[in-house]
C-alpha cells in the first residue's frame, strides 16, 4: 500500500452514530387467575449484531463521512501529537481489569471520527467525547469542539513489560491500520484490516467505522472487541480476541459484504519499511548500516514447504506473487536482532516485532502476494504482503474467514528447518581475481544457519548446495562452513542476458532431506 504512511494514512477513520437501542416491551393486563408472563431479557451485544449493521451498510451506497472543524484539520503534527489522552481517565480502571482503554484525537491528517463503544453487561454505549478526557499541551482552539465530535481510534493498555506499568498493546488509528505488541517489543510494522486492489493505481482504503469492546473482567488474560469496517467496494464486521504475552496474539474472525465485485481482495494485509540492509545498499550517505521494519517474507506454503524471500527497495514498483493452495502461514519478519547492525539508539529497530498470519480452516486456491515500492526514507510503508484469493469477489455475496496473528522477536520456533539468515551479493569473480566479468552475470551469498547444521560442522561434504534459476544459467556453485554461525555460506553465480528477469532458489540438503527453508529472491540484469 505505497500511500500509507508512518505518521499517517491517506484514507483514515470515518464518522457513525452507535448505541444499542433498548428493548422495550407491551406489558398486558394478566387473565384471571393466570399468571403473568417475566419479562423478557433485552438481547446482549454480539458479534452478530455488527455483521447485521455491515450487511445492512453494505446495502446502502457509500457515503463519505463529514468534514471536521477547519480548527482540527488545520493541527499540524506537532499539534495534534500534542493532545494526549490523560491516563486517569482511561475506562476499565473501577473493575480490576488489567486492560485500560484509551481513545486518540481527531485532528491533522485523522480527520475520519470512529465512534468507540464500551459493552458492560451485553449493553453497548458509546464513549462520549468530552475536552476533559484530553491534555491539549500547546495545542489551543478559539471555540469549543463539538460534543458529538467522536474519536480518530483508540488503543489498549495492559501490564505487559512490568506488573506496575500499563503498557500500550495495541492501537487502531488510521484507514484500517492496527499496530500489535509482545513483551520487549516496539511498533514497526503495521497489520489491516483489508487490502482492496492493493499496489493498483485504483487502490481503495477501507477504514473501521466503529468499535465495540467489551468491559474485561477483574484479572482477564484476553480482551474481546469488534469492528464494523466501510469502503466504496465492500463493508466487513470483525471479530478481536487479544491475548498478551511474550508473543502477544489476535485472533481474528471477519465477515465482508461485497458492494460491488472486487478485482483483487487482500486478506490479512501487512505493511512495513524497507530502506535497505546487507543486501540492497543503495543508500550509503545514513550513519545507520540497515535500516528496516522487517527483511524478508516467510511463508509457509499448503504442502510444507518453508520458503524465504528476502525484502528488497526497488528501483521501481515490483509485485511478486507465490501460487499456493491452503497456505498455513505466512508473515513480514524481522530476522536480524543485532543493534550494531542497525546503530539506532532512539527507534530500536531490532526490537521491531515480526507479525506471522495463521489462517483458520482452509483459504483455497490463491496466491501470497508481496509488493515492494520504492522508497527514499524510513516515512513510507513501501512494503506489503497479503494473501488474494483466486475466487471471484462479486456484490453480494459474503466471505468469512478467520485467522491469527502473533507478534513476536523470535519466529524460530515456527519451522525445524535451518534458516537464511542473511543475504548478500557481489561481482560473479573471486576477489582480487583479474578474470573479466560477463555482462549480466552476478554472484549471489547466503548464510544458512540453525536447525541440524551445527550437526554437519564436522563433515561439510554431507552438505550439499541445490539452486537453481527460471532463466539465465548458473555458472558456479559452492558451500563452506561458516564458524561464526554454526551454518554454512552458499554461493552461486548467475549469467543472464542484460534486462532480463529470473527468479532464484536455493536450498541446503543432505541424504535427499531438506536441511533449509527455500531461499528465493527476483533478479533483473541491467
Amino acid at each position: 500500500m505505497p500511500d500509507l504512511t508512518r505518521r499517517a494514512l491517506t484514507t483514515l477513520l470515518a464518522a457513525s452514530t452507535a448505541g444499542l437501542a433498548s428493548a422495550s416491551f407491551a406489558q398486558s393486563q394478566p387473565a384471571p387467575q393466570k399468571t403473568q408472563p417475566a419479562p423478557q431479557k433485552a438481547a446482549r451485544f454480539g458479534f452478530e449484531d455488527v455483521q447485521r449493521r455491515a450487511r445492512e451498510l453494505a446495502a446502502a451506497p457509500f457515503a463519505p463521512s463529514p468534514a471536521l472543524p477547519d480548527a482540527l484539520q488545520k493541527l499540524d503534527f506537532d499539534a495534534w501529537r500534542d493532545i494526549r489522552f490523560r491516563a486517569d481517565k482511561a475506562l476499565f480502571t473501577n473493575n480490576n481489569s488489567p486492560f485500560r482503554l484509551q481513545t486518540f484525537h481527531l485532528g491533522h491528517l485523522y480527520r475520519r471520527a470512529v465512534t468507540v463503544n464500551t459493552i458492560r453487561e451485553g449493553i453497548a454505549t458509546p464513549i462520549p467525547y468530552a475536552g476533559g478526557l484530553f491534555d491539549y499541551g500547546r495545542t489551543k482552539f478559539e471555540k469549543p469542539l463539538p460534543v458529538n465530535l467522536g474519536f480518530a481510534g483508540f488503543r489498549l493498555h495492559y501490564p505487559l513489560n512490568d506488573p506496575k506499568v500499563f503498557d500500550e498493546i495495541i492501537a487502531f488509528l488510521g484507514s484500517s491500520a492496527f499496530r500489535l505488541l509482545g513483551r520487549g517489543q516496539r511498533y514497526g510494522l503495521s497489520a489491516h484490516g483489508l487490502a482492496v486492489n492493493p499496489g493498483a493505481e485504483g487502490e481503495e482504503f477501507p477504514y473501521f467505522h466503529e468499535f465495540w469492546v467489551e468491559t474485561p473482567e477483574a484479572g482477564a488474560e484476553k480482551a474481546t472487541f469488534y469492528a464494523l469496517l466501510d469502503g466504496e467496494s465492500l463493508t466487513a464486521a470483525y471479530r478481536f480476541d487479544l491475548t498478551p504475552g511474550v508473543d502477544s496474539t489476535l485472533d481474528v474472525s471477519l465477515v465482508i459484504y461485497p458492494r460491488r465485485a472486487v478485482h483483487k481482495l487482500g486478506i490479512a494485509p501487512l505493511s512495513s519499511v524497507f530502506l535497505y540492509g546487507e543486501n540492497d545498499r543503495r543508500f550509503t550517505g545514513d550513519y545507520r548500516p540497515e535500516l528496516h521494519d522487517s527483511d524478508g517474507l516467510l511463508m509457509n506454503a499448503g504442502n510444507g514447504e518453508w520458503i524465504w524471500r528476502p525484502l528488497r527497495n526497488p528501483a521501481r514498483q515490483e509485485v511478486s506473487a507465490f501460487l499456493d493452495r491452503d497456505p498455513r502461514g505466512f508473515g513480514l519478519i524481522q530476522r536480524d536482532r543485532t543493534f550494531e547492525h542497525y546503530q539506532d539508539l532512539d527507534l530500536g529497530y531490532e526490537l521491531r516485532p515480526s507479525y506471522w498470519v495463521e489462517p483458520r480452516e482452509g483459504w483455497g486456491e490463491g496466491r501470497i502476494e508481496l509488493i515492494e515500492t520504492p522508497a527514499t526514507d524510513d516515512t513510507s510503508d513501501n512494503i506489503t504482503a497479503t494473501w488474494v484469493p483466486n475466487a471471484p469477489v462479486e456484490a453480494g455475496k459474503p466471505i468469512a474467514l478467520a485467522y491469527r496473528i502473533t507478534a513476536s522477536l523470535d519466529m524460530r520456533r515456527l519451522s525445524p528447518n535451518a534458516r537464511a539468515i542473511s543475504t548478500y551479493q557481489t561481482q560473479a569473480r573471486a576477489q582480487g581475481s583479474h578474470e573479466p566479468i560477463v555482462p549480466g552475470s552476478r554472484r549471489f551469498i547466503v548464510d544458512f544457519a540453525g536447525g541440524e547444521l551445527r550437526y554437519f560442522q564436522t563433515q561439510p561434504d554431507l552438505v550439499e548446495f541445490v539452486p537453481s534459476t527460471s532463466s539465465g544459467s548458473i555458472t558456479r556453485a559452492f558451500i563452506v562452513p561458516n564458524p561464526q554461525t554454526g551454518g554454512f555460506r552458499a554461493a552461486f553465480d548467475l549469467t543472464l542476458a542484460p534486462g532480463e528477469t529470473a527468479e532464484l532458489r536455493g536450498f541446503l540438503r543432505a541424504h535427499n532431506r531438506a536441511l533449509t527453508e527455500t531461499w528465493t529472491s527476483p533478479w533483473r540484469a541491467e
